[in-house]
């Protein structure tokens, strides 16, 4: 599903109405028909009590609808209005002059105690106070009045965006509505689905309000969830050299774990052949475990971590692979970190780097853009600070935005890992993926990630159709452990175990709905 910025959301409404000759009250009426549809699934109206706020835009006129709406269908719906009616202009104004004319419950408040028995005791409250547009903190009044809805204990629904919640960055702009579901009108915004925003939506719905799909589906629209993608097929002569050879070039003294959690999560997302090469001293310790990964020891340094005289024979083993994937566990050493950036310029098949191999190639980014084999880059918020030249504070604060100028000037597929990772390609399209936990954040995670990756390019996907499905599917692993499990106390293992039933999964058409929900289409 594609996902529309603030700005392009007021260019689709302008064109609908300027071009189509949609008029503004036919959009503000399908908007509130959608969210009165909900109502009615998720509570029934006839005989329910609604409190709806509304505020001085076009998000309150929503709500005035709404309120005409409710009350046609057998509910009674009181509105209090946290600004004068004074505000409200074109259709707004229309739909709060009609409600007025058949005698809608109106009030305008100026303490949020004038609404406290209301809220009390209704079914339902409607946040309709604030839309996508909200660019300042909110103060005064309908802060108070948002943390009377907070506090209420009744169940929520926001319109557009709970209010408060920033539009294209999903921040909390000083407070927002804690809602039990929201529905967004045309598409979803950035901030309907990065957090925090996200969390404070509750279960996502979305109208197109009657746009007809050109304009929903239009290529300028460069934002969209990480949808399913198919796997490749297995077919019954498959051997493991055709199912993906990738050499892992990880490792390092007090790094065992790393290095076979890439391998080994290759395997198990149904990679074929993993190649660890390592320091000579730690293959002994991670061969106790993973069986099934063939082992080149290198050179090392006196820390053992890999030695820059490994160059030579790890460029020989790339030119074998149809992958390298290096970075997990490499350590800091300055040794190593030159071997790496000396490596990534010469070696000629699809590079992955993740881990320590970020932390080195952020000193030489420059080298990435000359790569003439795709690069794909795995980075955790303080590893794309790095990449991007930025406190993780910037970064935080600007999500979308950097990951797009990170991979356009390095011309490589970004994965910037967190809740609801992003992926971001070099020609500026950005995928929010809806997998995942946040009983992942824990060591090997992205290891495990990175494996998983891997194994989809040696199924045969093209490299952005494979992070952007081995994204998915180690989020996927991560909800089934989850499941299980419980979120606290997952580890990597529990992950990796469950790759094999994520493929599966996919492969049934039978992903599990409690653990992955996209929005709903109204």
């Amino acid at each position: 599903m594609k996902l529309a910025t603030v700005e392009q959301m007021r260019k689709m409404d302008r064109h609908a109405i300027e071009k189509l000759g949609m008029a503004q009250e036919i959009l503000m009426e399908n908007a509130a028909q959608a969210a009165a549809g909900l109502l009615w699934r998720e509570t029934g109206i006839r005989g329910k009590k609604f409190v709806i706020f509304c505020g001085a835009g076009n998000n309150g006129g929503d709500g005035l609808v709404l309120a005409r709406l409710i009350t046609s269908m057998g509910g009674r719906a009181r509105v209090f209005l946290v600004a004068s009616p004074k505000k409200y202009k074109g259709a707004a104004k229309s739909n709060y002059d009609i409600l007025c004319n058949i005698g809608g419950d109106v009030q305008l408040i100026g303490k949020a105690d004038e609404a406290k028995t209301d809220v009390a005791h209704c079914d339902v409250v409607v946040d309709a106070i604030f839309g996508t547009g909200l660019d300042r903190e909110i103060k005064g009044l309908t802060a108070e009045v948002i943390a009377l809805i907070n506090s209420a204990g009744r169940p929520v629904l926001s319109l557009d965006i709970p209010s408060g919640i920033g539009g294209d960055t999903g921040a909390v702009l000083g407070v927002a509505v804690k809602a039990t579901w929201t529905v967004t009108f045309g598409l979803p915004k950035p901030g309907n689905l990065l957090y925090p925003g996200y969390e404070y939506g509750g279960k996502l719905a979305v109208t197109h309000i009657s746009f007809p799909p050109p304009l929903y589906e239009h290529n300028e629209l460069a934002m969209q969830t990480n949808d399913r993608i198919l796997l490749p097929p297995r077919y019954a002569e498959a051997y493991k050299g055709s199912m993906g050879d990738v050499l892992f070039i990880a490792g390092g003294a007090n790094y065992f774990g790393a290095p076979y959690f890439a391998a080994m999560s290759f395997l198990k997302s149904g990679g074929g052949y993993a190649r660890l090469a390592a320091p000579a001293s730690i293959i002994p310790f991670v061969a106790q475990t993973g069986r099934e990964i063939v082992y080149h020891p290198q050179r090392e340094t006196a820390a053992l971590s890999l030695s820059l005289k490994a160059k030579p024979e790890l460029a020989a083993l790339s030119e074998k692979s149809d992958m390298v994937v290096m970075g997990p566990g490499l350590s800091l050493q300055e040794d190593t970190a030159k071997l790496v950036r000396e490596l990534a310029a010469i070696i000629k098949k699809p590079l992955l780097l993740d881990g320590d191999g970020l932390t080195a190639i952020a000193e030489r980014p420059e080298i990435l853009p000359r790569r003439k084999a795709p690069t794909i880059l795995t980075p955790h918020a303080g590893e794309m600070a790095r990449l991007a030249g930025k406190t993780v504070a910037d970064v935080n604060a600007d999500k979308i935005g950097i990951l797009l100028e990170v991979a356009g000037r390095l011309d490589a597929t970004v994965v910037f890992k967190g809740a609801h990772s992003l992926i971001g390609t070099a020609a500026g399209r950005v995928y929010v993926n809806l997998t995942g936990n946040p009983g992942m954040a824990t060591a090997g995670s992205g290891d495990v990630l990175t494996g998983c990756i891997a194994a989809m390019l040696g199924m045969g996907l093209a490299p952005e159709q494979a992070t952007r499905k081995g994204v998915f599917l180690h989020g996927y692993a991560g909800d089934l452990a989850a499941g299980e499990k419980g979120r606290d106390g997952i580890t990597a293992t529990d992950i990796l175990e469950y790759l094999p039933r994520a493929l599966k999964d996919d492969r049934d058409n039978c992903i599990d709905a409690d653990c992955y929900e996209p929005p709903v289409i109204l």
